[in-house]
């Protein structure tokens, strides 16, 4: 595997797969809401890794509210790839990042738009020891990200996340789009992108966004992977989210 193969197994998730997660709990326009905290958390599987994630979200003027947002983000995973400087032989790394990201909010009739930019702190562990990886060990960088939610219609929405990292030079973006079934939840078609100094990831599936069960509002979504490695799969995504004050 090239060494952006395994930045773009060891590195991504982490962070897209919340931006996403994130994105795809975001409610349904219409709903009084004074609240100021948000939890949230979150699960995403493919082949070669496992990730989750966990936070909190603030917002002191009220999430219905123009204005400022904190982000919290803790995140960790584990992955594995093949090493080309160890003659090819398995490495199984941990990562654990998080991030502090002061925002802003804007909202305009039926569209939201959150900007997020701030500081994150990442320590990659490898079992053996890869020293090709130039992930390995602490790193300290910054990172922009955006979140947008759109409902073009009372049974529709458009939902698209991005964000880049100056760590490993990744990035990330998803787009998704879905119609409100049996009055519960979004259903749609969703795609997304990674990729890290030279490594890509694409992603093709369905989610559900928006569905509640008492006041904790949840996403899955699920489809196949494919990488710029050869490496091809099914994922799994699961997030979470609960406005508590």
């Amino acid at each position: 595997m090239a060494f952006g193969g395994r930045v773009g197994a060891a590195r991504l998730f982490a962070a897209a797969c919340f931006l996403g997660c994130l994105l795809s709990v975001s409610p349904a326009f219409g709903e009084d809401d004074d609240s100021h905290l948000m939890l949230f958390s979150g699960r995403d599987l493919w082949r070669n890794g496992f990730f989750g994630f966990g936070g909190m979200l603030l917002s002191p003027g009220g999430f219905d509210q123009e204005g400022f947002l904190l982000k919290l983000l803790y995140s960790g995973g584990i992955y594995r790839y093949r090493a080309g400087d160890l003659d090819d032989e398995t490495v199984i790394g941990l990562e654990v990042l998080g991030q502090v990201a002061p925002g802003w909010q804007i909202k305009r009739n039926h569209f939201e738009a959150k900007f997020f930019f701030g500081p994150e702190l990442a320590t990659h562990r490898l079992w053996p020891d890869d020293p090709g990886n130039n992930l390995r060990g602490r790193s300290f960088g910054l990172r922009f990200a955006a979140e947008l939610w759109d409902e073009p219609t009372p049974q529709s929405m458009i939902a698209a996340d991005a964000s880049l990292s100056s760590i490993g030079d990744s990035l990330s973006a998803r787009i998704a789009v879905g119609w409100w079934m049996l009055d519960q939840f979004y259903f749609g078609p969703e795609t997304q992108l990674y990729g890290a100094d030279g490594y890509r990831q694409y992603r093709l599936g369905l989610h559900i966004t928006s569905m509640k069960t008492g006041d904790v509002e949840w996403s899955a979504a699920c489809g196949w992977a494919v990488d710029t490695d050869g490496q091809s799969g099914p994922y799994v995504r699961l997030s979470l989210s609960q406005r508590i004050y």
